[in-house]
């Protein structure tokens, strides 16, 4: 120890290393307690008596002595010392300053732990060094930084939540002086003092981040020309020190510091405008999603205080990177609930990005209005634009984005369902073509879009948790103020879900017989069956075989899968039973597949929507709207139409759920409705009455009621309105199974009275009761019907113009404005047609009637030939002729009475010269080729009228007629698959030629045969539009057809041609246009033809004797040419698999040029078959 005579202050005893621990401590303790009770002088010698003291305690054994509360004592007297000889301390040498606050430094590291004894003393040195600024003295030395991030060091890592204010406050106290009075700030102490306000520290030890927030707030002054340099080499120079933590974290930074202290980043922020120009992506996305939080943020004022840096964010939107302008619309949520005033801006991004090319950023474009709809409703409610972009993403090309966005919008009219007088304008708006939108997405093809549809229907558009009452008003509300397309959307999903059940219950038929081959075997139908009607048919198959042995094995899932499917079980019920049953299948998890399959099948099948009280409530709510009662203001509809589209919505659900309409007083109830004098009452509440009837005839359980219902039905016959009547003879007539001779007969007796009387509106009322209790009832008044029909439809209006001769030009007008007799004509023409139909097999009528009806197409309208129709009713009467032979076609027996000649006669009318004939013509052929395959639709020969639609030179018309086409394609090959794969398409009674569409093609050269305009085979220009009107009905025959075989064409081409035309074979000129077709038909097939495998087709060619007469000679092949030079060309090819020189009728595209196969896709295929039916 020093031999320098030391004094003590007074009661202090000496301290040295002689001394024992614990008597060193009590001197120690002592000398600590006399130092502080000493003030700072203003003499500067006052103390200097104890400076060898001062230096004495500074001794390497005191600050590095063992004991711990030692060392504690000797920082204190340090630390009261540097202040009683503040501001000159009595330690001189750099080196020992050094140790000295090295020392010091270590022993604030006792604050960590409030809860130790010491904690007093170790909080009185902090103080200390605080009041007295000690660390100050460091200024000078050169290891000032190294103490300075010793000392930042410690703090920030000692600080924790146990430290009191007091506590925080001192520590901030020996901090900020070192960087507001410091002549530099190193980059390793700036190093430390932002990494503490960054991840991770930020999120796991947030009291240091508090700190570090007070620090950089405290000295933002002496800070900033330090941070400003520091990111000018990260921003601009693109340097960085390896040594900082910081350097990857320039973007993070700036971010915090414009929480804590903005104003430091004055000069910084304008330099993020040239990153987010830069031409490497990182940088730019890093700015990007820097500057997008920063400007999104709830209060930042940032995008009004620096314009120039906002619209170049905004000109991100825009950029190369799919990344980028994915984040940038991500962002677009916080703006649009954030900041107002920056709405515009952003809706106008938005624009431009929910058309984006990459789906990813037209997805994030609908997630975030969706998802600010959620948060926040009254801004997306507020802007129509917003609205009409989610509005477009219903109809985008993948399903995900259509999803969102139809859920999105569901969401709105939900909200606005539960609050509809509380929505912003621009929501009340757009509620009035959202749920049109919505149901509009059943049409999509994906079955997703279908199941989305109908379970946004039970759950937003009419929600099903709902009392009855209010969700009947909510059904209501929704089909009395949907357009058209929207409400046979509506239709098909009642009638979708009714299939689905339907087959879910043959299902569970199936499972309840004894066990056998057959029954496992009709049960695998089934399944396959059902699982057409969920996404993925191949992967659902597997879950639906599973529920199907999860019913086998599980009594209880079987009862429940059949209260489900009961017909009257009621919206309760069916909930609970689905309840329960997905209790069963597991957890409610993504990767539980067999759960979520079930689901999807029960969503389809479970009535929760309707059920008998629902339908009672229903008919009170309609039945006021049709009186004009309060509902009308309550759910705003248009009192108009409201009473109509109410009873539209009963009428779809009686033929859906005919059992809940089974009840005393809900019949009752439509009886009172009959009262309202609108005349669409009457006709819709008796088809009502006529699907009740269907499923329950109101004689068997209403005895009483049937009464009633006569009396109604006896009056509209006698004195309604055509529709009115025709409604109640098939609602009568469907809910009577008794004496039905009795109730008909005086039905016949008004019949008969109305035709005897004036040539008035009920004369036209009766012609058309007539019909519909010929087509019901065929059998109980045969010989009173057929001289009827003599006398009174064909005598005497048929074969009769009473008229006077009606002027005009025009060529077309509505029904309602023809003469009443020429109505009366047209619907004798229908009464013959319906007649027709009831009978069936009277072949000799039938004969007669078509020779009637094809005179009337032949004479183009004027039958009698006395010039008395005008042009527009001759048109009428055209129609209505070919209309009524489509009609008596559909009918087996009957309608395979028309010739061929008759048959190319009734095809003119394709081309009939007024378009609205030949529009309304292909419509009707359309739906008799549509109906009921095979059995109940017209005959395969009606699908070569098609050929002649290739001619039409309206694009509009002949593109409609190619949609109907490719549909009655589809659905004969779809017809055709599913015979196939339950293996009936093998019986014996099956003959796929008549139902195969590939067979229309030769019925498509016999009607180009026999068409009119078609003089000569040698007419070049002629034979180019037949080139055009053969490759119309080929391009889908060949096309997407996996069953094409090029053989199986050619062979049945090469048939055709060996055979003469039937109607005249003796006629040169008729069977050279014949094989004038023919070659066209080859050209077209061997050019456009990319596939020439001989592969066996689904059946063989065969040449229907109606329109071809077969040759003499079976072996007869006819190979000559009959086309013109202009239109062929020779060359050697092998075709067939047959190598010879063959000629080929080159295949021209819409500009005329010649196209190769090679450049076309493969052809489609199907065998040929003769008038008739399976």
């Amino acid at each position: 120890m020093s031999l320098v005579t030391l004094t003590y202050p007074p009661g202090c005893k000496e301290i040295n290393d002689d001394i024992g621990a614990d008597e060193l401590v009590r001197r120690l303790k002592q000398l600590a307690s006399s130092f502080q009770q000493m003030m700072q002088s203003d003499d500067e010698t006052t103390h200097n008596a104890y400076t060898p003291l001062a230096l004495h305690i500074t001794d390497e054994y005191f600050i590095n002595n063992p004991s711990r509360d030692v060392q504690l004592l000797v920082a204190c007297c340090i630390a009261d010392i540097l202040r009683i000889f503040a501001p000159d301390a009595p330690y001189k040498e750099p080196q020992q300053i050094k140790t000295i606050f090295l020392f010091l430094i270590r022993q604030l590291g006792g604050l960590r732990d409030p809860k130790d004894p010491a904690f007093k003393r170790y909080f009185y040195l902090l103080e200390n060094l605080a009041f007295a600024k000690s660390f100050n003295m460091c200024f000078d030395l050169d290891d000032f930084n190294e103490i300075c991030v010793a000392l930042f060091t410690l703090m920030f890592k000692i600080v924790n939540d146990e430290h009191s204010g007091k506590v925080k406050s001192f520590i901030l106290d020996v901090l900020c002086p070192l960087v507001t009075e410091s002549d530099f700030i190193s980059n390793e102490l700036l190093d430390i003092i932002l990494l503490n306000i960054v991840e991770p520290v930020k999120t796991q030890r947030k009291y240091a981040y508090d700190l570090a927030k007070e620090l950089v707030n405290k000295t933002s002054d002496a800070l900033e020309p330090y941070i400003q340099q520091f990111f000018n080499h990260v921003l601009i120079l693109g340097k960085t020190d390896d040594k900082l933590n910081i350097r990857n974290k320039g973007y993070e930074l700036i971010y915090e510091l414009n929480h804590i202290c903005p104003s430091v980043l004055l000069a910084v922020l304008p330099q993020l405008e040239f990153k987010l120009k830069s031409t490497d992506e990182m940088e730019r996305m890093g700015s990007v999603s820097l500057l997008a939080r920063m400007f999104s943020e709830l209060g930042s004022t940032l995008a009004s205080r620096h314009r120039a840096l906002w619209q170049a964010f905004l000109g991100r939107f825009n950029d190369i990177s799919v990344g980028i302008r994915t984040k940038c619309v991500q962002y677009t949520m916080h703006f649009l609930t954030n900041h107002p005033e920056l709405i515009d801006d952003i809706t106008e991004t938005l624009k431009a990005r929910q058309h984006d090319s990459e789906e990813s950023v037209r997805y994030e474009v609908v997630i975030a209005i969706v998802t600010t709809a959620k948060k926040d409703f009254d801004v997306v409610s507020r802007s129509e634009d917003l609205l009409n972009f989610v509005k477009e993403r219903t109809l985008d090309k993948k399903f995900k984005i259509r999803k969102e966005a139809m859920a999105g919008l569901a969401m709105i009219y939900f909200k606005h369902l539960s609050n509809p007088n509380g929505v912003p304008e621009a929501t009340k708006n757009a509620v009035k073509w959202i749920k049109d939108k919505i149901l509009h997405g059943y049409y999509m093809p994906g079955i997703e879009d279908r199941l989305l549809v109908e379970r946004l229907l039970n759950t937003r558009l009419v929600p099903f948790n709902m009392d009855t009452e209010e969700r009947m008003k909510k059904l209501f509300l929704l089909f009395a103020t949907i357009d058209e397309n929207a409400s046979k959307a509506f239709i098909e999903i009642q009638k979708h879900q009714m299939q689905v059940r339907k087959s879910v219950s043959e299902l569970i038929a199936l499972q309840k017989l004894a066990p056998s081959e057959e029954r496992n075997k009709a049960i695998a139908l089934k399944n396959n069956s059902i699982s057409k009607h969920l996404p993925e048919p191949v992967k659902g198959l597997e879950f639906i075989k599973k529920l199907s042995q999860h019913m086998a094995s599980d009594e209880t899932m079987l009862k429940l899968m059949e209260k489900i499917c009961e017909p009257g079980v009621s919206c309760k019920d069916s909930y609970d039973a689905t309840t329960l049953i997905l209790k069963k299948l597991g957890s409610p998890i993504m990767t539980n597949l067999y759960y979520n399959t079930v689901k999807q099948l029960l969503e389809r099948i479970s009535s929760v929507m309707i059920d008998q009280e629902s339908i009672r409530a229903l008919v009170k709510v309609v039945g006021e709207a049709l009186n004009d009662g309060d509902v009308i203001n309550e759910l705003g509809v248009d009192p108009d139409t409201a009473g109509e589209k109410g009873l539209r919505l009963l009428f779809v659900l009686s033929f859906v759920f005919p059992t809940h309409y089974v009840s005393r007083d809900i019949i009752k109830s439509f009886f009172t409705l009959f009262s309202s004098t609108k005349e669409f009452v009457a006709p819709l509440l008796l088809n009502i009455l006529s699907f009740i009837g269907k499923h329950k005839p109101i004689n068997e359980k209403f005895p009483d009621l049937h009464e009633k219902l006569k009396k109604i039905c006896l009056q509209f016959i006698g004195l309604g309105t055509p529709k009115e009547a025709k409604q109640a003879i098939k609602c009568l007539y469907l809910n009577t199974t008794e004496n039905i001779e009795e109730v008909f007969s005086a039905v016949l007796e008004k019949i008969k009275e109305n035709l005897n009387g004036e040539k008035n509106k009920l004369y036209l009322t009766a012609i058309v009761a007539l019909g519909h209790l010929a087509f019901y009832l065929p059998d109980k008044f045969p010989a009173q019907i057929k001289n009827l029909v003599s006398r009174k439809i064909v005598k005497e209006l048929v074969m009769k113009d009473h008229t006077a001769p009606r002027g005009g030009t025009e060529e077309w007008c509505p029904m309602e404005d023809l003469c009443l007799e020429t109505q009366c004509k047209l619907e004798g023409f229908k009464m013959m047609s319906r007649w027709l139909l009831g009978l069936k097999t009277d072949e000799v009528t039938a004969q007669k009637t078509f020779r009637m009806l094809k005179a009337v197409i032949e004479s183009g309208g004027d039958l009698l030939e006395e010039k008395k129709p005008n042009p527009a009713e001759k048109s009428w009467l055209r129609l209505g002729a070919g209309c009524a032979m489509l009609k008596i076609c559909e009918q087996k027996g009957v309608g395979d009475q028309i010739t061929a000649k008759q048959f190319y006669h009734l095809s003119k009318l394709a081309q009939d010269p007024v378009q609205a004939v030949r529009e309304k013509f292909i419509y009707k052929l359309h739906k008799g080729l549509n109906r009921g395959i095979p059995n109940k639709c017209l005959p395969l020969d009606f699908m070569g009228i098609y050929a002649l639609a290739g001619l039409e030179p309206e694009k509009k018309l002949r593109a409609l007629a190619k949609n109907y086409m490719n549909y009655d394609i589809n659905k004969r090959r779809d017809y055709v698959k599913t015979l196939l794969m339950s293996g009936v398409g093998e019986r014996p009674g099956i003959d796929l030629t008549y139902i195969l569409p590939d067979y229309m093609l030769v019925f498509a050269v016999a009607v180009l045969t026999h068409d009119e305009n078609f003089t000569s085979s040698q007419d070049v220009e002629h034979l180019k539009r037949i080139r055009q009107a053969l490759w119309f009905v080929l391009e889908p025959l060949m096309t997407k057809n996996e069953n094409y075989s090029f053989v199986f064409y050619q062979d049945m081409i090469q048939k055709m041609k060996n055979h003469r035309d039937a109607v005249n074979p003796e006629d040169e000129a008729t069977n050279f246009k014949m094989y004038a077709v023919c070659d066209l038909a080859m050209g077209i097939i061997s050019t456009r033809s990319t596939n020439f495998e001989r592969k066996s087709f689904l059946a063989e060619p065969k040449i229907p004797p109606n329109y071809f007469k077969a040759p003499e000679n079976p072996k007869y092949q006819n190979l000559d040419l009959y086309v013109p030079a202009e239109i062929q060309i020779s060359n050697s090819r092998k075709v067939g698999g047959v190598g010879h020189q063959t000629t080929i009728i080159l295949s021209r595209d819409e500009d005329g040029e010649e196209e190769n196969g090679a450049n076309h896709p493969e052809p489609g295929d199907e065998p040929p078959r003769k008038r008739g039916r399976t």
